[in-house]
């Protein structure tokens, strides 16, 4: 990028540590910063490393080894950990997360200004909302990057993910190669545990949405108010510390956190949901493959079909169009150029259409996602006078949440009509012993359940069982193409592992 030490840290008060410099440390000012990390192990020469307090390790334990490797600058939490610093500046600050996150957007020459910027939260929905509003905005000549969980993309170009919302250093310079590649706008998710440690705070968004708050992520937040509260900061301060106007925020009012939910002054609010909203919806029909509904907006009534099924589809339909007429596009035209959308990988996506077994493949593994799922099937089928049945696959991981396992089964066992128990990223947890703790929560009148701890042979089972015209569910990995097994990371596809014994 082009940035000399100084310039990176002008928008800080280094007065003091500039007067105090001697002639080796001013020349350092002078120097051009080849980069920033807050991993030592990484550490370039020339670069500048941030010291972080992680839950497990502490950057400040290893601001030896980044000097080693070349780092030209240090930003420490307490300049006394740092001895002998003759060849490079120590500068302190009070949090050396936001130190990162300001830095980051610094050294990339904030690109989120250049872009119009889009966030989801909420527990379920985030990926499916950037993919479809990836697909209306893109056939409306805004090309889109997207950051989230299954990857990073714009255009053609795609980057793994490692997780929901990157690190700042990542996201900064993502965004700036989004609008290198041709990008007008960025659509990402950002999840509970970036916005509780300062990962995107130096995003200015000009559209936010919120999607629905339910059980997950407790192991982290512990409780379900803290869990909000870190899901508030998006539309209260980081809307306040917006500078991009007008601003936006899109919510689902049917969700109880949010109609609580409070925004920041200046931002316009869009409620959609079925109950009473700005844009309210109601389906008119539905089959496994298509739903036909009818929307209420403050403009129009418009009746509309899209090739997707699944209640909870409608409501990331419905806010994914609300958040491209923030950003200009017409609702009809959204809708429009949802007529050739083929679903989202891993969410209530179709293994194959010919086949006279019906098998879905869904990122399920939270007690709600489940359960909107399910509902979705049940609701199709009892609107279509259908009488097969519905079969779910499902499993809980280890070293997550064990709150979630027996309130999984229940819901499993109570909208299906015959249930697979089986493994689902194990860890390293014994997979017999998570199993025991679903099995908790199997009803016990429930009798059409079974156990299989070998995740393919479960779904093998599940669909060798079936009848013509049955439904089966294979939740919980969705898009995942791997099994972690101890701590090893083996490649699995619960869609691969369908088609194979469609």
């Amino acid at each position: 990028m082009g940035m000399k030490l100084h310039q990176l840290f002008s928008f800080f008060d280094l007065n003091a540590a500039q007067a105090s410099a001697d002639e080796q440390h001013k020349s350092l000012f002078e120097q051009e910063v080849t980069g920033l990390f807050f991993d030592a192990r990484l550490v370039t020469p020339g670069s500048v490393f941030v010291a972080i307090k992680g839950n497990e390790k502490d950057g400040h334990q290893f601001i030896d080894e980044a000097i080693k490797n070349g780092a030209i600058a240090v930003v420490v939490e307490n300049k006394s950990k740092v001895l002998n610093n003759e060849s490079f500046l120590v500068v302190e600050a009070p949090d050396t997360r936001q130190f990162l996150d300001l830095l980051a957007a610094r050294f990339y020459n904030f690109p989120s200004q250049e872009l119009f910027c889009i966030g989801v939260t909420g527990t379920n929905g985030k990926t499916s909302i950037t993919y479809i509003l990836e697909h209306i905005l893109n056939a409306n000549n805004k090309l889109t990057g997207v950051m989230g969980t299954i990857n990073h993309r714009v255009g053609e170009k795609i980057w793994n993910s490692q997780m929901t919302t990157p690190d700042p250093v990542t996201l900064q310079s993502r965004l700036r190669e989004f609008k290198n590649l041709g990008a007008v706008t960025a659509a990402m998710e950002v999840s509970s545990h970036a916005l509780e440690q300062k990962r995107a705070e130096s995003v200015h968004f000009d559209t936010v949405i919120f999607t629905n708050l339910t059980l997950d992520h407790l192991d982290y937040h512990k409780t379900m108010q803290s869990y909000f509260q870190a899901k508030q900061k998006l539309f209260t301060d980081q809307m306040w510390s917006s500078t991009k106007k007008p601003k936006f925020a899109v919510i689902n009012i049917d969700d109880s956190y949010g109609r609580k939910l409070k925004v920041a002054d200046e931002v316009v609010t869009w409620t959609y949901g079925q109950k009473e909203s700005d844009f309210q919806f109601k389906i008119l029909k539905m089959s496994f493959t298509e739903t036909e509904f009818e929307l209420k907006t403050p403009f129009e009534m418009m009746k509309l079909t899209v090739p997707l099924s699944g209640m909870h589809t409608i409501y990331n339909i419905v806010a994914s169009a609300v958040a491209a007429l923030s950003c200009g596009v017409p609702l009809a035209q959204s809708f429009q150029s949802l007529k050739d959308f083929r679903g989202i990988p891993g969410r209530l996506q179709i293994v194959d259409l010919n086949k006279d077994k019906t098998v879905f493949v869904d990122y399920a593994h939270t007690p709600d996602a489940l359960k909107n799922v399910l509902n979705s099937l049940n609701e199709v089928r009892k609107n279509s006078n259908l009488k097969n049945k519905i079969i779910t696959v499902f499993g809980c991981g280890g070293d997550r949440d064990k709150s979630k396992r027996p309130l999984m089964a229940k819901i499993a066992c109570e909208l299906s009509d015959q249930v697979f128990i089986t493994s689902d990223n194990p860890r390293t947890e014994d997979p017999h012993v998570i199993i025991k703790e679903i099995e908790h929560g199997v009803p016990t009148d429930f009798k059409d359940f079974n156990i299989e701890v070998d995740r393919e042979k479960a779904i093998q089972a599940a669909i060798l069982q079936a009848f013509p015209g049955d439904v089966i569910l294979i939740a919980g990995k969705g898009h995942e193409d791997y099994q972690i097994i101890g701590t090893e990371k083996k490649y699995f596809s619960d869609f691969d592992v369908a088609r194979k014994y469609l």
